[in-house]
């Protein structure tokens, strides 16, 4: 499988904002887009007009990177979206939420999503008291997601129950420190997603 191996950091460069790819790190003043807010490359700085086309492709580009999928799965996604009722780019967005990866940093068990999905890939967790490895897994309403027996006992997360913030929980999760298991209460909606995107402008990409 394909994988990203530059910078992250360059990322949020060339997108032009925050993506929060390296968790706490991306809150700190050392953050590398704090001091350099510029595409990278040697004509990064130079002012350029972009086009409808390319703002549209940028945004596209910019929700890959976040939710960290590839262009194969990201346009299956918006295949899948479109056949659902409702608006597309919601639909979309949902679909994005409701990765198994997604979900676990969601829930505050991982600090980035990189670092969720690889906590997933390597087995640690049960969906409804079945293992599941796969990072795209996509949840429903009234599943339980929780930390393998197992794995409990690891460094990892006895410190998490020690060091867990009581951070803003989306309303359509719930999660136990002390029993490291969550439930999916809901189905994510658009007010529940805090990301910077307008999925209507990856809609009208698609949709040429």
């Amino acid at each position: 499988m394909a994988k990203y191996t530059d910078a992250k950091c360059r990322l949020c460069r060339r997108e032009g904002g925050k993506l929060f790819l390296k968790g706490d790190k991306c809150y700190k003043t050392s953050c590398p887009f704090e001091k350099r807010p510029v595409a990278p490359g040697q004509h990064g700085a130079d002012r350029k007009k972009v086009s409808e086309y390319g703002l549209q492709l940028r945004e596209k580009q910019k929700t890959k990177r976040i939710y960290g999928v590839l262009e194969g799965q990201f346009k299956e996604y918006y295949v899948k979206a479109d056949r659902m009722k409702g608006i597309t780019g919601e639909n979309m967005l949902s679909l994005l939420e409701r990765r198994l990866d997604n979900v676990v940093y969601r829930m505050g068990i991982a600090v980035s999503r990189a670092q969720a999905r690889q906590l997933v890939t390597h087995a640690h967790f049960s969906v409804n008291g079945r293992p599941v490895d796969i990072a795209s897994y996509q949840v429903k309403v009234g599943d339980v997601i929780a930390v393998k027996e197992t794995k409990k006992s690891s460094p990892y997360f006895e410190a998490l129950k020690a060091t867990a913030k009581s951070g803003k929980m989306p309303k359509w999760l719930d999660f136990d420190t002390e029993k490291l298991e969550g439930k999916i209460l809901a189905l994510p909606t658009r007010e529940d997603i805090d990301s910077q995107i307008s999925e209507h402008m990856i809609v009208e990409l698609y949709s040429k």
